[in-house]
């Protein structure tokens, strides 16, 4: 309130201070200005220049009406200076209320402290100092206020209100109160007529079960539609979503995201990321895209996968919901046991499976496998068991030229914190396996039986027991040329292996 008094001290003794020049010019009016109107007071008095007026006070300068209960007027210099219920209004919506006031007409300015509310239709404006503007059709404070606009209130130190397209610039310590949350803003604009909230600086959004913030951005406070800018960030509890640009629709469960986007998971302790993304909250399922990677969290532990696009969907039974993903084109997988790549795969969260479709191959240690298709089972999220479907082929690297094959119909495999211990193959098997004796090469086995069982040890086979009608050949180590043993079929794909989490995005 002392500050109030101390502006209002300087704005008076400001304008009785001008040069006689200036009120010269005033004792003639120029064209197109006009004189305040004194339309009623139940006493008036002359006090030289200054007329004294008491009870029902009212004043009328061009379209704008001034009551109060009692004035001090200068005619020379065409000003009003009001005490004690004080009301300006112009038209029918705008209404301007305090117990002091201060009019300048040249300027068409009013100066109203103590108590001031401003009203213009549904939006109401608290205030203790006041600046209105009557050619800007603005209204300033600087000394903090609060508006209320239906459910919003909202207060903050500085607002300027543009009165003809009802609008609000507020600047510090911006607070936005509704029955859904809260919202906190360095620099806010408020739209009263399509109650939208527009971020001009750090904000944030508290809510019973989310939390957002961003740089820049808007929230439509009617229809609950939001977009968060520059390094925006969203919690609900169950997700937690950041990106460049995030949309979101609530009514419709519906959401995109643009650039450097990161879904996080806090259930299933799950990361997605990408740049391009859309969502749907019911039922729940996603979309991302452009750099897209999945990443699963164990602990210490990793696994990373990367393709073109990934999907997230919620599958809904009679027992039970879950989460299917799926991954299209490219997909590469890496942790720190296991590697992978395929066309396409599947992780189904109700059984832990991870299905790799189409040319899949996958590296464990110094074993390579490959088939028509994969079935990778995890439990806890730690790999136990691997089937692999058709056309099944296994390859250990001995040396530069020299390969250790194993092949058959398909393929059980074992692990054991996530190692592979036991490979299981079954049907139409057949190997080529170099056998080595402290480290020198003695012989190369080539056989065939029905089924086969390989031991492995610190990565590498270290027992393999043919089942089934065994027979084969152990040839001397120079035989034939090394290159010339290899099972029908073969590749070796150790130069598209991924290396480490960054290596998924090599092409």
């Amino acid at each position: 309130m002392a500050e109030v008094k101390v502006i209002r001290f300087i704005i008076l003794i400001a304008l009785f201070i001008l040069p006689d020049s200036i009120l010269n010019a005033q004792d003639t009016e120029p064209e197109g200005k006009k004189k305040i109107e004194i339309l009623h007071a139940d006493l008036m008095s002359n006090r030289g220049e200054m007329r004294q007026l008491l009870g029902n006070v009212r004043f009328r300068h061009k379209e704008t009406y001034m009551t109060c209960d009692s004035a001090h007027f200068f005619p020379a210099r065409n000003l009003v200076e009001a005490y004690s219920k004080v009301h300006i209004f112009k038209g029918d919506t705008l209404h301007l209320y305090g117990d002091y006031l201060l009019y300048d007409s040249e300027a068409e300015y009013a100066y109203v402290s103590d108590s001031v509310i401003l009203i213009d239709n549904e939006t109401s404006l608290y205030t203790d100092y006041i600046e209105y503007d009557m050619i800007k059709e603005t209204a300033t404070y600087t000394t903090g206020g609060r508006i209320i606009n239906e459910d919003n209130v909202l207060t903050s130190i500085i607002g300027i209100y543009y009165t003809e397209s009802e609008v609000f610039n507020f600047k510090d310590s911006v607070k936005l109160v509704n029955p859904d949350y809260i919202m906190y803003s360095d620099t806010l604009q408020y739209n009263t007529i399509n109650e939208v909230a527009y971020f001009l600086g750090p904000s944030e959004i508290i809510g019973d079960s989310i939390y957002a913030r961003c740089n820049r951005g808007w929230y439509d406070t009617r229809n609950e539609l939001s977009l968060l800018m520059d390094d925006a960030f969203i919690d609900n509890e169950i997700q937690i979503v950041t990106g460049d640009s995030l949309y979101y629709e609530t009514d419709n469960g519906f959401g995109t995201a643009h650039y450097n986007v990161t879904i996080r998971d806090k259930e299933e302790d799950i990361i997605v990321k990408g740049n391009k993304s859309w969502y749907y909250s019911e039922p729940e399922r996603f979309m991302i895209t452009d750099s897209a990677q999945f990443i699963q969290v164990n602990e210490d532990d990793y696994l990373y996968l990367h393709a073109d696009t990934l999907w997230s969907v919620t599958i809904e039974d009679s027992t039970m919901n879950y989460r299917l993903v799926r991954a299209f084109y490219g997909c590469r997988i890496y942790s720190e046991d296991l590697q992978a790549k395929c066309d396409s795969l599947s992780y189904s969260f109700c059984d832990s499976v991870i299905r790799l479709y189409y040319e899949p191959v996958l590296w464990s240690d110094a074993n390579q496998l490959f088939a028509d298709s994969m079935a990778l089972y995890t439990k806890n999220k730690e790999m136990y068991k691997m089937e692999l479907y058709n056309n099944i082929f296994v390859i250990e690297e001995v040396d530069s030229v020299r390969y250790n094959q194993l092949k058959g119909k398909n393929l059980i495999g074992y692990f054991r914190e996530n190692k592979l211990y036991k490979i299981e193959i079954r049907g139409n098997s057949e190997k080529i396996y170099f056998a080595v004796e402290e480290d020198e090469l003695v012989g190369v086995d080539h056989s065939t039986c029905v089924n086969m069982d390989i031991y492995i040890e610190e990565g590498k086979i270290s027992e393999i027991y043919m089942l089934d009608m065994p027979e084969g050949t152990l040839d001397p180590p120079l035989y034939k040329e090394p290159s010339s043993r290899r099972l029908e079929n073969f590749y070796w794909y150790d130069a598209i292996r991924p290396r480490n989490r960054f290596d998924i995005f090599r092409k």
